[in-house]
């Protein structure tokens, strides 16, 4: 992320203005070769300007700039003419790894680059609800596939880090309130034999989960229920998970649905709770930027303090027991409760 160095040259400084002006050049770069499924072409072999402008549909006179640029960022390479991936980033650009990024990157230049361009209107007032309705991304089934596979990027690294988080002996059932596909749940059951669990989220989410589950052999051990979690009851588990959903929501909400999950969980068992929440100090720009996204992206949304998050658990009758931070993509912090037996 760009920091301005305040004792710096003005030339300096105006310059590293300038290139948080334009930051958003990058990071349309990514987004378009993303779309255009460079990265997967030149996993089949390396290949020159001209081949890629015939294969992708490039326009002859801007492709240069465009590719060599993507060597300037240190995501291509090129020799000789011939433009290949770097080693080292291949791995999450290429799709059908465990580790693309691509699905993500491709769900911000949709949605979340067009909510961006709205930021002074919500700002001034503007209701991020006139400005687009997301409701849409479960009408259609491209669009939930293409959200699924945003939501498993992001908690496909927090599932190893829950590992480390939670003493998964003491407990034999699970649940994962809006765990979209699955990928969390079937991390858990396959590292730990003798759990077993479950999945809530939407009922357009179900065919995915479905086709997950089969892929990663898994179904036997991981089961959905649809349903509205402010609405339809919670299947019972030692513990329930709500990850990356708290900050969807406006405070009032979150205290509804912990409530709810309160009522899920087994006596003895525990809440777990991730996001990427904010240091009291809120001088951290990556995580209220997050929280900001959360705001444009709903109305009401925002990240939250440990403190705050620890007041919703307390107050719906859970007992603290931890909060630490992780390593994720958005620097996450899990916060662990328990209800009392």
């Amino acid at each position: 992320m760009t920091t301005l160095d305040h004792a710096a040259t003005p030339t300096a400084v105006a310059r590293s203005l300038l290139g948080l002006n334009t930051a958003y050049f990058q990071a349309k770069a990514l987004q378009s070769a993303v779309e255009l499924g460079l990265f997967g072409l030149l996993a089949e072999r390396p290949a020159d300007a001209g081949e890629l402008c015939e294969r992708l549909g490039l326009h002859p006179g801007r492709a240069a700039d465009f590719l060599d640029a993507l060597v300037g960022l240190g995501l291509l390479e090129r020799t000789d003419g011939r433009y290949a991936n770097r080693p080292g980033i291949a791995e999450f650009l290429v799709p059908g790894g465990p580790r693309y990024l691509g699905d993500s990157i491709a769900q911000h230049a949709r949605l979340h680059y067009r909510a961006w361009g709205s930021l002074t209107q919500v700002l001034t007032g503007a209701s991020v609800a006139d400005q687009m309705d997301f409701r849409e991304d479960f009408q259609s089934r491209d669009n939930v596939r293409h959200l699924m596979g945003h939501m498993d990027v992001f908690n496909g690294f927090v599932a190893h880090a829950l590992d480390g988080c939670v003493d998964w002996s003491r407990y034999a059932t699970f649940l994962d309130v809006g765990g979209a596909r699955g990928n969390v749940a079937a991390h858990l059951v396959r590292t730990h034999d003798h759990l077993r669990g479950g999945v809530f989220d939407l009922p357009a989410v179900r065919p995915f989960f479905d086709e997950h589950m089969a892929a990663l052999g898994t179904a036997h051990r991981v089961r959905f229920t649809a349903g509205d979690f402010f609405a339809d009851p919670l299947p019972r588990a030692d513990v329930v998970i709500l990850g990356h959903v708290l900050h969807d929501w406006p405070p009032s909400a979150r205290e509804r649905l912990v409530e709810r999950v309160h009522d899920a969980v087994e006596p003895g068992g525990a809440v777990i709770v991730y996001d990427a929440m904010l240091d009291d100090e809120r001088d951290d720009a990556r995580s209220l930027l997050q929280s900001l996204n959360c705001s444009i992206m709903r109305d009401g949304g925002s990240e939250y303090t440990v403190g705050e998050c620890r007041g919703y658990v307390e107050r719906a009758g859970f007992r603290f027991l931890s909060a630490e931070r992780v390593e994720t993509l958005t620097a996450d912090r899990v916060l662990i409760a328990t209800k009392p037996s």
